[in-house]
């Protein structure tokens, strides 16, 4: 079986993507996994179900710039490997507040580099050769495409946002860290993820939510800006792909090809939903609003996955109908999840438009 007897530590794994990479684990392979996750307001341990009393699952609640705590982890569990998915990710919290982004993004990347480098070097020859630490990274840190092209492995970092700039430095971080110390460490970079137990912030469930309790769903600025969808499980099944068969030093990037408008995947949502649960007052597409565009907005993102296509073997299961239809029927079907998040006090109002308190900078 996969990693069988291997214990692995997977970093943010009580967020969205690191969820779905724990579920995966537990479910389709032999690791012991180790989730690390400071528990910030959009982590969720019932993303995760089958982890409750499960023989191959533990959970430290510890933020990744806790060093001593890190280190006390590791100490005890001696890791296989790290899956580092921990990371602060929404752009317009990151413009209204970037200090926690440079806080867990930046430094917690450096503090996790420090304990892993530390307790690598103390490993057996055979144990350091095996280890692996995986940097889950965003296509974000590309910048912005124009009307043709993709981003590839050697794309030229230009971000925009201080969210794909505190990744950006993370990942050079990672790669120095390489070079420099000789840590074992591969670098991946996804185009936007969706599916089940994602926080409502972001644009599917947001939409989706948003739609189900007859509310204005807001398009920002015209709708144009286009990225490529990734269905979450198919991430993390590559990610699985990456720690096993990836080579250290290595960049790879992992897309859906699945080009979309933000206007296309919302008109989507409210199609499969007026077929799902038609509303007596009309379609859900009646709802769509514009509204004043976000800052720094890029116009689009776009992946090139020929490297894992080629070199790992590894596509992306679900295409874009496929994986929005079950999206739309997770949602549906588990209503008490998102209901509980909406129930914590989370209000999906509007930021991101200018900075409300000075403090944050």
């Amino acid at each position: 079986m996969r990693f069988a007897d291997k214990t692995i530590f997977v970093t943010g794994g009580a967020g969205f993507i690191g969820s779905a990479v724990v579920r995966l684990l537990l479910d389709r392979t032999g690791a012991r996994v180790v989730n690390i996750d400071k528990l910030t307001y959009a982590a969720n341990l019932n993303s995760i179900p089958q982890a409750s009393g499960h023989a191959r699952h533990s959970f430290a609640k510890v933020d990744i710039c806790d060093g001593s705590r890190l280190r006390s982890l590791f100490d005890r569990h001696r890791p296989d490997a790290i899956l580092n998915l921990a990371a602060e990710t929404h752009v317009d919290r990151s413009i209204d507040g970037p200090a926690e982004f440079i806080q867990t993004n930046v430094l917690g990347t450096f503090t996790l580099l420090q304990e892993a480098l530390r307790y690598w070097r103390e490993l057996e020859p055979v144990c350091r050769s095996a280890f692996r630490l995986v940097h889950v990274s965003t296509d974000e840190v590309y910048g912005s495409l124009g009307a043709s092209g993709l981003f590839s492995e050697s794309s030229p970092y230009q971000p925009n946002s201080p969210y794909s700039a505190s990744k950006a430095s993370s990942d050079h971080l990672v790669r120095a860290w390489r070079e420099t110390y000789g840590l074992p460490t591969i670098i991946t970079n996804c185009s936007n993820n969706y599916g089940p137990y994602q926080f409502p912030e972001k644009l599917i469930p947001h939409m989706i939510i948003k739609a189900l309790a007859r509310e204005r769903l807001p398009v920002y600025g015209d709708g144009s800006n286009i990225r490529d969808w990734l269905y979450v499980e198919d991430h993390a099944q590559a990610l699985a792909v990456v720690l096993e068969r990836g080579e250290v030093g290595e960049t790879y990037n992992i897309g859906g090809r699945n080009e979309r408008s933000n206007l296309e995947v919302v008109r989507t949502i409210c199609g499969l939903l007026d077929q799902a649960i038609p509303h007596r007052e009309g379609s859900y597409g009646q709802l769509i609003d514009f509204v004043a565009d976000r800052p720094g907005h890029d116009r689009r993102y776009a992946i090139d996955a020929t490297k894992m296509e080629t070199t790992l073997a590894w596509r992306p299961e679900e295409t874009f109908a496929t994986g929005l239809e079950r999206t739309i029927r997770w949602y549906l079907e588990n209503r008490e999840w998102w209901q509980a998040v909406l129930d914590r006090g989370y209000r999906a109002n509007r930021i991101g438009l200018f900075v409300n308190d000075a403090s944050a900078l």
